[in-house]
């Protein structure tokens, strides 16, 4: 059980950049010690902490791979060690390799589902574990399940997974008075979501969706900070944070 005395505490994967860097900045100003997880840049991790750190809150970076389960042990007894507990376990950590299905590398195939199936499996199984009673653990979908585009077939067939394994979870925690939810952002402008697209096909992007404009990784954030905390009654879902996209 949560202490009343203690600050609620949270682990955000892939939280040293884009969206995971928005949440964990967000969650901090909501009054969460924050765990700040990265893969293999420490750097910009601490700088996260540092900017947190700053705004008056409290943070700790942890690093290690998301699908290995000796690593994210590690990373999760850490923020234990540091904070007393963890509340929330944002899970934003991902990779996307787009590619027509007939052209697909096999080996792009297998690194980008490691990642973003085994790892989010790997993360969800220490969240099951671990979470508090009154917390939350939310995974990263995205809005292609809907739309469609061509070349996101390897992606978007990891992410269908996310979503899947994650409506389960909220099931198997019965209970436990622990919520489990996906957020399926739209377009937004991180360095995954433009890396390789030309101004054209950006544009294009912005146009469709009826706001007219990408997402911004605080726009995510928001949708996670409201599962985080007062959406207690929203369990075992997918938000589709997209301006109206899909």
């Amino acid at each position: 059980m949560t202490s009343t005395t203690s600050p609620r505490v949270a682990l955000v994967t892939g939280g040293s950049g884009g969206i995971g860097r928005a949440t964990a900045e967000r969650l901090a100003r909501d009054g969460f010690a924050v765990g700040v997880h990265y893969a293999g840049n420490r750097a910009r991790a601490e700088e996260v902490v540092e900017k947190i750190a700053a705004d008056g809150g409290r943070a700790l970076a942890v690093g290690g791979d998301v699908a290995d389960e000796a690593a994210m042990r590690a990373a999760f007894d850490a923020v234990e060690e540091a904070f007393g507990g963890i509340d929330v376990v944002v899970n934003t950590a991902g990779i996307m390799v787009l590619s027509p299905v007939a052209e697909m590398d096999l080996d792009d195939l297998d690194r980008m589902h490691r990642t973003n199936i085994r790892g989010t499996f790997v993360v969800s199984q220490q969240a099951a574990r671990r979470v508090r009673t009154g917390g939350a653990i939310i995974n990263f979908s995205t809005s292609v399940t809907r739309t469609k585009f061509p070349t996101y077939a390897g992606y978007v067939a990891s992410k269908a997974a996310v979503e899947s394994m994650s409506l389960v979870l909220a099931r198997e925690l019965r209970g436990r008075d622990i919520t489990v939810n996906a957020v399926a952002p739209g377009p937004t402008a991180t360095p995954l979501f433009l890396d390789g697209k030309d101004q054209q096909t950006i544009d294009n992007l912005a146009n469709a969706v009826p706001l007219e404009r990408l997402g911004r990784p605080e726009d995510i954030a928001e949708t996670v900070a409201f599962l985080a905390g007062p959406a207690r009654w929203v369990n075992g879902q997918v938000l589709f944070t997209n301006g109206g996209l899909a």
